[in-house]
């Protein structure tokens, strides 16, 4: 990648360090902001739940809309949202300003982050540049963080409003820096009629979202309040009910939903909902334990939590050599391993465990991390067409909101539990009550090791789904078994497989040297399927 590359990536990078800095600052201030606002615990914890409900709720709205209204619109649109309301943040007097400041700063990374990776996906050619690129885009996230529960501690020492005031200045730099660097879209040519946007479809899927991430942050609260759990739940699947019937019945659907039949867009999206449940759950169930249990300052609790962040080098460096050998499919499945066994290693923590018997487990998971976000990245969007490439991005980030949403929800959910049984039947004293509190903290570790098991299952899946393509292709092709994710991955890191879509279904050729995915559409439909509804439907799929 020549300089000019490397700036526009830079930029990039610096939204997503941007959205994970200022998530884990405002995590770390969260205690001092409630004593300084008087908030009751409940409402200290919406200032967190906001941001993740309007970034769960709005990610798929958020990256259809940079395909149709553009990606740098949306981008620079966003930017600036997210800028402005950080800023209002830091000036809230009363609780409810400061959850409405963070629902619209979750609404802003949601259109935003999107907007990045498409504009990524669609800048970098399919093959090594684009692979290094959204590689570099995600092991940036958790660096940016991993600082940021080191400079949260540091700026909440000088108060909490410094932690709403940092994001607003490196916001503004990657807003002046973007608007020279990030091109301008050519205009939309075409023969056909223009695209209009689907209104019905973006409202039930905004609603759903909303009502189901809603129903996921519940769950903290246990059997407390399940009937609106379980409300906002089933009103949640419903309305994405209504949003299939819709998306099936308009011309210029929101979402295309044969997008989903892409095994290996499914099997990204799933595998990140699980690996980030898994690892944010972790590392809330270690902060607490840290903090409340052992007694250690956030900034104590920050500077250990720091090599959860080693996959900022790892993933430029290490991973794109992995994914060179092993293909996608198969460092994925390493990652979860590692986090498995991490998380697993962490089961029996005792009460007063040294710092080193805690190192291997935040190394492995740190380094899983490295091993499956990027790659899953990769999955994600290789072979996509452009004009969906906001929709894969959208669909992924989705995927990973909601991961973490359930994660930390339900470790949450399982501590309380164990711990109020434990304190309701207790007879003991203060010991009596630290080994609850210990028991209880174990029972919530459960939760990321099983996450991260049916994590492996999921990467096991698309290991074997890549054995099947590589038996599958032609003699003589460059194509090696267990090399890509859903025949893509290989071409991204040795250009060895061609995919031809005919109509509703899929077939694979494997060419050597090159990688291209044709879609035909028109009278290649009626050849793949016999009904003449099904063709119609195919028609309709394809736009």
């Amino acid at each position: 990648m020549g300089a000019r590359a490397w700036a526009l990536l830079l930029v990039l990078c610096g939204t997503i360090f941007l959205e994970g800095i200022d998530i884990a600052m405002v995590a770390i201030a969260i205690p001092s902001i409630r004593s300084d606002l008087d908030l009751s615990t409940g409402t200290a914890a919406w200032v967190v739940s906001a941001y993740v409900l309007g970034y769960a709720g709005f990610t798929l709205l958020g990256g259809r809309a940079a395909d149709l209204l553009g990606r740098r619109r949306m981008f620079l649109v966003w930017l600036g949202v997210f800028l402005v309301f950080s800023g209002l943040g830091g000036f809230a007097t009363e609780g409810w300003m400061l959850v409405v400041a963070r629902f619209v700063t979750g609404v802003a990374a949601a259109f935003m982050t999107p907007a990045a990776m498409s504009i990524i996906t669609t800048s970098y050619g399919e093959g090594p540049d684009r692979t290094k690129a959204l590689l570099v885009f995600a092991g940036t996230s958790a660096g940016g963080f991993s600082l940021g529960l080191v400079v949260g501690g540091l700026l909440t020492e000088l108060g909490w409003q410094w932690v709403f005031f940092t994001p607003v200045f490196f916001a503004a730099a990657i807003l002046v820096a973007a608007l020279r660097l990030i091109p301008a879209e050519p205009p939309r040519t075409g023969g056909g009629p223009a695209r209009r946007f689907d209104l019905p479809g973006a409202a039930a899927a905004a609603g759903a979202m909303l009502l189901l991430a809603y129903g996921v942050v519940r769950l903290e609260h246990g059997v407390a309040g399940w009937p609106l759990t379980v409300a906002a739940a089933v009103a949640g699947l419903l309305l994405v009910g209504v949003f299939v019937r819709i998306e099936r019945r308009t011309a210029d659907p929101l979402v295309r939903l044969g997008i989903f039949r892409t095994g290996s867009v499914v099997r990204a999206g799933l595998g990140a909902l699980l690996y980030l449940g898994a690892f944010m759950g972790f590392q809330f169930v270690l902060t607490l334990y840290l903090q409340d249990l052992r007694g250690w300052s956030s900034w104590q609790t920050a500077v250990a939590m720091i090599v959860l962040g080693c996959d900022v080098v790892l993933s430029p460096t290490l991973t794109p050599r992995l994914v060179r050998r092993f293909g996608n499919a198969r460092v994925i499945l390493g990652g979860f391993l590692m986090a498995t066994v991490g998380y697993g290693l962490f089961l029996p923590v005792g009460a007063d465990w040294p710092y080193l018997a805690m190192f291997p487990t935040l190394l492995l998971a740190g380094t899983g991390f490295a091993l499956t976000l990027g790659p899953q990245m990769i999955a994600a969007t290789d072979g996509v067409a452009e004009r969906e490439q906001g929709l894969a991005s959208g669909l992924l980030q989705t995927s990973t909101q909601f991961g973490a949403a359930i994660g930390i929800s339900a470790v949450t959910a399982v501590h309380g539990l164990v711990s109020a049984g434990a304190h309701t039947g207790g007879h003991g004293g203060g010991g009596a009550d630290a080994g609850a509190d210990l028991a209880a903290f174990r029972w919530a570790l459960v939760v990321p090791v099983v996450m991260a098991a049916l994590g492996t299952v999921v990467a096991l899946a698309g290991v074997r789904t890549t054995r099947g393509g590589g038996r599958a292709a032609a003699p003589g092709s460059g194509a090696s078994a267990g090399r890509g994710e859903g025949g893509g991955d290989a071409r991204a890191v040795a250009g060895s497989t061609r995919r031809t879509a005919l109509s509703g279904g899929a077939r694979r050729t494997a060419l050597s040297g090159g990688a291209r995915r044709t879609v035909l559409s028109g009278s290649a439909q009626p050849a793949a399927r016999s009904a003449p509804e099904s063709a119609r439907r195919a028609v309709r799929e394809a736009r």
